[in-house]
This record gives structure tokens, C-alpha cells and sequence, in this order.
């Protein structure tokens, strides 16, 4: 079984307009009125990425994550691994250049990594439809890991 390049049914890239002036920058991240019900955030979280970082390759099984990529380059892998799709076995890689702000839709089944390509820290603010670890963090954790899987594996 091997992945071949191609799009992603129900992953979106939407590079947000930065609105700058001699104080600096802003983007707005999400709005609701840009969104389906189901992919309301149930909570936020930002994490620090230095340069050469990688968080994943991991997957949900009711999670969708909604990625912001801010102030660094960063490559952001996906895999359909989601039998029913239109795109099973497709890999797509989103390069990000780090001059925009870039949000991503990941809908669950879909296995995703990303790493810093830049030579700064860059930003990652995720706004999850689903509480990490469920209510009061009382819940089974919905994600499987997958570091070390030659079949998702990153391809530079």
C-alpha cells in the first residue's frame, strides 16, 4: 500500500489577508460566519515551534483540527486514510511561506504532521472542534500516533 500525491477531500488551505500598518500586523484567524456548525472550536492552544521542529504524524477519529500557521515556513504533510473517501491514499504537502498567515482544516481520519522549514520560532494556534482528552480531561484521548511509520512517511 503506498500514498500517491494528490488533493484531499475536506482539507482547506485559506491563506488570511494581514491587515498592516506602522503598528505592526493583524489577521483574523476564524470567524463563524466562514465555517460549518461542525467545525466550531471547542477550545484554543498555541504551541511554539522552533526551527526544525515536527510535530506528528498523528490522526483523529472525531477530531477535525483547524491550524493557523504564523511568523515561520512551515510544510504541513497530510495522508487520507479514510476508507469511504473520494481521496483514499492521497498525500498532499502545503508548503508555507511564512509572509502569510495560513489556516488549515484537517477532518478526522486524515493523518497530518507539520514541521518548521523557517530559521525563526514560528507559531501554531489550533482551534479543535473536540476537548483534548474530553470533558474536564476525564476521557480517552482520540489520536493515534504514528512517528516512526515507514507509510507516513515525510517526504522533503
Amino acid at each position: 500500500m503506498e500514498f500517491v500525491k494528490g488533493e484531499i477531500d475536506g482539507v482547506s488551505v485559506v491563506v488570511k489577508e494581514r491587515h498592516e500598518d506602522e503598528r505592526g500586523w493583524l489577521s483574523e484567524l476564524f470567524r463563524l460566519d466562514e465555517m460549518g456548525k461542525d467545525l466550531y472550536p471547542v477550545m484554543a492552544y498555541v504551541s511554539a515551534a522552533p526551527p526544525g521542529a515536527m510535530r506528528g504524524p498523528h490522526v483523529h477519529g472525531q477530531q477535525s483540527d483547524y491550524f493557523s500557521f504564523i511568523m515561520s515556513s512551515f510544510k504541513v504533510f497530510l495522508w487520507d486514510q479514510r476508507k469511504g473517501s473520494p481521496t483514499y491514499m492521497n498525500k498532499k504537502t502545503v508548503v508555507i511561506d511564512g509572509k502569510d498567515t495560513v489556516c488549515i482544516v484537517v477532518p478526522p481520519g486524515v493523518v497530518h504532521a507539520y514541521k518548521n522549514t523557517g530559521e525563526g520560532n514560528g507559531l501554531v494556534v489550533n482551534f479543535p472542534n473536540r476537548l483534548y482528552g474530553g470533558w474536564e480531561r476525564k476521557g480517552p484521548l482520540d489520536e493515534i500516533r504514528h512517528e516512526g511509520n515507514p507509510l507516513y512517511s515525510v517526504d522533503e
